[in-house]
């Protein structure tokens, strides 16, 4: 990533447990991040989940792995905790519980902890790049929906993909958090196989990279309007049929 005006970068999904050297440098890079920006607590930057098996790393690296510039994280619904949005907003309104467990009934989960760092700032690999790719991956998880809790810069890439606002949640789908001063918007995507309300151009990239999850492709940067050449490496491994579906032992009809 020297150069600038032709940078390189893989995209590499994984699951937690199976590679924590890398889920560690997932962690310490998003908390260099979080600091600058002087927060210094966030529930879905608890370090916990790299223990969970229902959570999967979207990690964006240098060619050599040795450089770590940002990434996402998509958390299974029915793994060793809730999801993150309901760490972070159930206490301010319950209903995100029932929402949970009624989605996951045909598998949901939660794109989450989306970062970069400031050396790419402006390029997208750790916010629209890796969103996409977190639309992606959910297609191996088998989940049908996907959670995600936006800050306001990152809920147009999130429309992007085909989520939309919850707005029955919140105050028309917003919250204070991380703190106080801080806005963010509660979205869904209802449905990670037709991408209904994705943009056409963004369905055609995610059913590509479904049909070849390891491909080199020229990216081109929405916000500075870059090439960027990307390594997308997402074939993730030990993934069981229907291992996230109706996690919560739910009845299968309601009265």
């Amino acid at each position: 990533m020297d150069d600038l005006n032709q940078p390189e970068v893989r995209l590499r999904a994984f699951r937690a447990v199976d590679d924590p050297v890398s889920s560690q440098k997932f962690i310490d890079g998003h908390r260099k991040v979080l600091e600058v920006h002087g927060v210094k607590k966030v529930t879905s930057a608890n370090n916990s989940w790299a223990q969970n098996p229902a959570v999967f790393v979207i990690i964006v690296e240098s060619l050599d792995g040795e450089k770590v510039y940002g990434g996402a994280r998509v958390h299974a619904a029915g793994g060793t905790q809730q999801l993150p949005i309901e760490e972070a907003t159930g206490f301010m309104d319950p209903g995100i519980h029932e929402l949970v467990k009624e989605l996951s009934m045909e598998g949901t989960g939660e794109l989450c902890g989306l970062w970069n760092s400031l050396e790419v700032a402006g390029l997208g690999v750790g916010s629209f790049f890796a969103t996409r790719a977190g639309a992606v991956i959910t297609e191996q998880l088998g989940i049908k929906s996907l959670f995600a809790l936006c800050a306001p810069y990152t809920v147009r890439w999130a429309e992007r993909v085909g989520c939309k606002v919850i707005t029955e949640l919140g105050n028309q789908g917003t919250f204070y958090y991380p703190k106080l001063d801080l806005l963010a918007t509660a979205v869904l995507l209802e449905d990670t196989s037709t991408l209904a309300h994705a943009r056409p151009s963004e369905q055609k990239k995610i059913y590509k990279l479904r049909k070849n999850l390891k491909q080199v492709t020229t990216e081109v940067s929405p916000g500075r309007r870059i090439e960027v050449e990307v390594e997308y490496d997402l074939k993730l491994e030990g993934i069981k049929p229907g291992e996230f579906k109706n996690p919560f032992n739910l009845e299968t009809s309601k009265p």
